[in-house]
């Protein structure tokens, strides 16, 4: 935010978790105020905060700088708490035909702990732990531009998320925002995004 005295910082998550984020400042020309390490800081769920205020170093002058924002979902203080999943469907029993770093598509850090459960497109999905919907996609046919396809994404109270991907478009009834507990319905199984098979 331009004004005045120079320009004011500020970071806005719109999301329902937390962000953690990381600001610095580099090719720094005629500014001051500028911190000395990089700031970090939590931000809340739908918050904004100001992170730091610069002006110039010679009034008259151009300030410039190139801002490097790294951020990540998630609340890095909290400590995941040990749970006994109930499965996340109504109906079975189903195969397993992927599991953690399987060879496939399990092996990134994003998918490592992912399972691949091939079951009936439309088959009820359940939240298999309580907490807060993030985000969601529900408009996606076929392969689509996002591999995930459709998908809810739940963060829980221990700072642990669940992410139930690849679902008919169409039926995620789970909006972001929503607190769900477990057991509640949120979709339906389907066939959408990087997927070879109908599967959860």
């Amino acid at each position: 935010k331009k004004h005045d005295a120079g320009e004011t910082l500020l970071v806005r998550n719109d999301l329902y978790a937390p962000v953690e984020i990381e600001l610095s400042l580099e090719q720094l020309q005629n500014a001051t105020g500028v911190p000395d390490k990089p700031i970090r800081w939590v931000l809340p769920p739908r918050s904004h905060i100001r992170l730091t205020t610069l002006a110039p170093l010679e009034a008259g002058k151009p300030m410039s700088y190139k801002p490097r924002l790294r951020y990540a979902m998630g609340d890095p203080r909290l400590q995941p708490q040990l749970f006994r999943y109930p499965l996340p469907w109504l109906g079975g029993p189903f195969r397993l035909t992927q599991g953690a770093n399987g060879k496939y598509s399990h092996f990134t850090r994003k998918g490592r702990y992912a399972m691949d459960i091939a079951m009936p497109e439309g088959t009820p999905i359940l939240a298999a732990r309580a907490g807060m919907v993030v985000s969601t996609e529900n408009q996606q046919s076929g392969r689509g531009n996002n591999p995930s396809g459709n998908y809810v994404r739940i963060l829980h109270d221990d700072g642990t998320m669940g992410v139930y991907l690849h679902l008919m478009r169409g039926s995620v009834t789970a909006q972001a925002g929503q607190r769900v507990e477990v057991g509640t319905s949120i979709a339906r199984s389907g066939n959408t995004g990087n997927s070879t098979g109908a599967h959860l």
